[in-house]
């Protein structure tokens, strides 16, 4: 169970940092859960400081 927990957990961190990169709104997070919620955003504050400090153009 704690398996699934987790990598539910990391594909929201990694779909935030996609939304990122791709320049959507923190406010387009697609779920309700905190836990998923928070990391959701930060992987999307991950994603845009990676842009503003020249990772990705």
């Amino acid at each position: 169970m704690k398996r699934q927990k987790r990598d539910r957990l990391e594909r929201a961190q990694s779909q935030g940092y996609k939304a990122g990169i791709n320049g959507r709104s923190s406010e387009d997070c697609p779920y309700q859960s905190t836990e998923a919620r928070t990391n959701w955003l930060g992987g999307w504050r991950e994603a845009r400081e990676d842009l503003q400090s020249g990772l990705f153009k």
